[in-house]
């Protein structure tokens, strides 16, 4: 049976491009903090690595330090700063944020003050897109780098953070931008590594792999790929309500990410769904993959005033979709769903 990957919120395929990078580093011998001719090699393509995400991400002008995640970047951006943010921010930023901000039925997020808050560009359960305000104190940028346009410069935000696999780059490597000197608390103490910020020897693979990788992402966007993922999204979204009309397809009424269908279907456990489809040859989840496999409510549809928060299934497409495999999708998913209906009214 051909398995179907339509889980790309979770993480990316490594793109080819981020693949030669790192087996090109994995020939560099020396420790970039070392001063003798290898460690010099080791420091040069570190450096070229963090100019060419500069570069990409339109960070010329910003410090950029690497961190081994998004996660690792939300606690290096937010620990102590007591700043506000929404109940729908991913759990790595919830976990630092007093969570008041006001979040309306489609998912979109008021900001009171930008200087005191952080914010997500992008939802990883919902797809629903922010409007960034200038002068915010941390976006969480992860889920929009390669599917949806931003420059930190342009964007107005102080903080940025991301991680590479999103977007096609090598798992456990990610970033923080911020602007050149900005004060930043080191929570990683001991040979003060990247400026000080974030002590540890640079994952030099990794870092390699992401800065290819988000070259390769902004091309890809550029050349109008993510346009037709958004249209097989449609094409998934149609079929699933000519058979399920009762299904909630959250956020779909504010600007979304290209690939992202979160489906709410009363009285059937997103658990229950992921599990069925990966019986059926399809990778899908229930929520944000760093809380999959626990069972609980979306924390994210229940800010949004969704009933049935426990029955969501997230379905996120990739420029390797393909529309006979969203029709297959579609076609397993309502045969199920008329199996449970039919079991229940008997």
């Amino acid at each position: 049976m051909e398995r179907v990957y339509l889980d790309w919120n979770a993480t990316a395929p490594l793109r080819p491009e981020a693949r030669a990078a790192m087996a090109e580093a994995m020939d560099i011998a020396g420790n970039p903090s070392s001063v003798h001719a290898e460690g010099r090699a080791a420091k040069g393509l570190l450096e070229r690595a963090r100019g060419r995400l500069a570069e990409a991400l339109g960070a010329g002008e910003a410090d950029i330090v690497f961190t081994s995640g998004a996660t690792e970047a939300a606690a290096l951006a937010l620990a102590g700063r007591g700043l506000c943010g929404a109940d729908v921010e991913h759990d790595a930023v919830h976990a630092w944020i007093d969570a008041g901000l006001s979040v309306d039925g489609a998912g979109r997020v008021t900001v009171d003050d930008p200087a005191t808050s952080a914010l997500q560009l992008a939802n990883s359960e919902t797809g629903v897109v922010q409007d960034l305000p200038a002068g915010l104190a941390v976006a969480d940028v992860t889920q929009g780098i390669g599917r949806l346009p931003f420059s930190y410069q342009w964007s107005g935000v102080q903080v940025a953070i991301l991680s590479a696999h999103k977007f096609g780059g090598p798992k456990g490597t990610g970033a923080l931008i911020l602007p050149r000197g900005h004060d930043l608390a080191a929570q990683l103490k001991g040979g003060g590594q990247e400026m000080g910020r974030r002590s540890g020897t640079e994952n030099l693979i990794g870092i390699a792999g992401m800065a290819a990788a988000a070259e390769a992402a902004l091309r890809e966007l550029a050349g109008g790929t993510w346009d037709r993922v958004a249209q097989l999204r449609n094409i998934l979204e149609k079929a699933i309500a000519a058979d399920s009309p009762d299904t909630i397809f959250a956020g779909k009424e504010a600007p979304r990410l290209p690939n992202t269908t979160m489906m709410v279907t009363p009285g059937w456990k997103g658990e229950t769904q992921v599990m069925a489809m990966d019986l059926a040859g399809f990778a899908v989840s229930a929520g944000s993959a760093c809380s999959s496999g626990k069972v609980k409510t979306s924390r994210v549809l229940t800010a949004m005033g969704i009933a049935g928060a426990d029955a969501g299934l997230r379905v996120s497409l990739g420029p390797q979709t393909t529309e006979d495999q969203v029709l297959r999708f579609a076609e397993a998913w309502t045969t199920r769903l008329k199996k449970l209906r039919a079991s229940r009214a008997a």
